[in-house]
C-alpha cells in the first residue's frame, strides 16, 4: 500500500531530514514541498498533493523547523 503525502514527509522529517514548501497553488489547492538531506542541503525529492492531511499537517508551517 503507498504512503500518503503526509505520511511521506512526517517519515522523512522523523529519519532527519528536512522539508520546505516551496509552492502553494490556490487554483488547485495544492502544495508542493521539497525533501532536503539532514544538513538542509540538497532537494532529494518533493510531494505535491491537495490532499487535506497534508495541508492540516504543515498548518502555516512553511519548513520542518517551524
Amino acid at each position: 500500500m503507498a504512503e500518503s503525502p503526509t505520511e511521506v514527509v512526517q517519515r522523512w522529517e522523523d529519519a532527519g531530514g528536512h522539508w520546505r514548501v516551496i509552492g502553494r497553488h490556490p487554483d488547485t489547492g495544492a502544495v508542493t514541498v521539497g525533501l532536503y538531506r539532514c544538513d538542509g542541503g540538497e532537494e532529494m525529492g518533493r510531494v505535491q498533493s491537495a490532499d487535506p492531511a497534508l495541508l492540516a499537517f504543515l498548518a502555516g508551517r512553511r519548513r520542518s523547523d517551524d
